[in-house]
């Protein structure tokens, strides 16, 4: 069962849904499963190829806690976003983007 708003996780024990949601995406996986998932849809077969041969397990694990998460749907083109889902994909590529624009400083500092 995936991890809920309200339910203790790692640094709450209160559940606090900023909290429950970064225990979620440190969960090896889950953050790449929805980055390579802001593309469109995808079959398993594609979600595994993409995500380097990750063990058939685990990702039958992450996209069923994806999916009680509501963050993604399975449809006839396989596993998609849903529209929290497709929010959360943006915010990701703003993060990626400071993430780029820091390592870059970081580059030049160093270099």
């Amino acid at each position: 069962m995936a991890k809920l708003p309200g339910m203790p996780v790692r640094g709450s024990q209160t559940g606090r849904p900023i909290m429950v949601l970064l225990d979620v995406l440190g969960q090896r996986w889950t953050l790449r499963l929805l980055w390579e998932l802001r593309q469109g849809p995808a079959t398993f077969r594609a979600l595994r190829t993409r995500c380097d041969d990750v063990s058939p397990t685990l990702l039958n694990q992450r996209l069923k806690d994806l999916r009680e998460l509501a963050l993604i749907e399975q449809g006839e083109a396989g596993n998609a976003l849903t529209e929290h889902g497709m929010a959360l994909a943006r915010r990701l590529a703003t993060l990626d983007a400071w993430a780029n624009e820091w390592a870059a400083m970081l580059e030049v500092r160093g270099g």
